[in-house]
C-alpha cells in the first residue's frame, strides 16, 4: 500500500501478475518471465521497507563483521545482510551496501556474487565494499570455481561423477545432466525455472577475483584458506575464496 493507504503501482502490478499466471492459456515464455518479476517485486517491498527507517540507505550502528547473503548459514558474531528472511537486515545489495564509510573490519560472502548480474551490480557492490570497510579492513569471498568446472572438459561424463553427487542430487535437474557440458552450463548459468531459485548470472575464476577487486581499489588479493567456523563446508567443494584488503 502506499501512503496514501491506496494501492501502489507495484501491488496493482503484483496483482496483474497473479491473475495473469492464474490463466492457463499463459504461455510458458511469459509464466517465467512474470514468475521472476514477481519475486523481483516480493524483493523490492523487503528492501523497500528497510529503506524507510534509514533514508540515506546507510545503517547508523556499526557492525564490526558483516555476512552479505548468508541465507539460513549464520556465522557467530557477524551481522547478517541478505535480500530475504531470515536476516539482521532485508536489503538489495544491488541498491548497495547500508553501512557508513568505513565502519565495518570484514565482510564474508560465499555463493552471492554469481547470482548478481555483471558489471552493473557486481562491480558496484566492490566498490560498496571497499567504501564501508576500514583501513586495512578485508572482504572474503567465495564462489563456484569456473576453472574447476571446465578442468575435465572435454570429456565424457561419468554418471557417477562427484560434482553431480555434490552438487545436484537434490536437485530436478538430475535427469537433465546428460553431458559434461551440461554441467559446465550448470555452473555458468544455472537457471532454474523454479521461481524460488536464483540463477546464475555471471561465472567467476581466481583470475577474475583479483581483477575485479584489484579495479575497485584493494591492496591486496590472496587466495583464503577455507575456515569451516565461517564458511559453509558444503560450499568447498568446487568453489574458489580470496581475501582482499582495502
Amino acid at each position: 500500500m502506499s501512503p496514501s493507504g491506496m494501492p501502489s503501482v507495484v501491488d496493482l502490478l503484483d496483482e496483474q501478475i497473479a491473475s495473469v499466471l492464474a490463466d492457463p492459456a499463459t504461455t510458458h515464455g511469459l509464466a517465467r518471465t512474470l514468475r521472476a518479476a514477481a519475486k523481483e517485486i516480493e524483493l523490492h517491498r523487503y528492501h523497500h521497507a528497510s529503506r524507510r527507517a534509514w533514508p540515506n540507505g546507510r545503517i547508523e550502528d556499526k557492525a564490526a563483521k558483516v555476512q552479505i547473503g548468508g541465507g539460513a548459514h549464520r556465522i557467530d558474531g557477524f551481522f547478517n545482510i541478505d535480500l530475504v528472511p531470515p536476516a539482521d537486515l532485508l536489503w538489495d545489495i544491488r541498491e548497495g551496501i547500508p553501512l557508513q564509510d568505513d565502519s565495518t573490519e570484514e565482510i564474508f560472502s560465499e555463493h552471492f556474487l554469481e547470482h548478481i548480474d555483471y558489471p552493473r551490480s557486481a562491480k558496484h557492490y566492490i566498490r560498496e565494499a571497499h567504501r564501508a570497510l576500514v583501513p586495512g579492513g578485508r572482504i572474503i569471498t567465495g564462489v563456484p570455481d569456473s576453472a574447476f568446472a571446465l578442468s575435465q572438459y572435454p570429456g565424457p561424463l561419468d554418471t557417477c561423477d562427484e560434482t553431480i553427487k555434490r552438487w545436484y542430487a537434490k536437485r530436478d535437474c538430475r535427469s537433465d545432466i546428460n553431458t559434461r557440458l551440461d554441467l559446465v552450463n550448470l555452473v555458468f548459468r544455472d537457471q532454474d525455472d523454479d521461481p524460488t531459485y536464483t540463477p546464475h548470472l555471471w561465472a567467476y575464476d581466481h583470475e577474475k577475483l583479483v581483477q575485479l577487486f584489484t579495479e575497485a581499489g584493494f591492496t591486496t588479493v590472496v587466495p583464503w584458506t577455507f575456515d569451516p567456523t565461517m564458511a559453509n563446508p558444503k560450499r568447498r567443494w568446487g568453489s574458489v575464496y580470496v581475501v582482499a584488503t582495502k
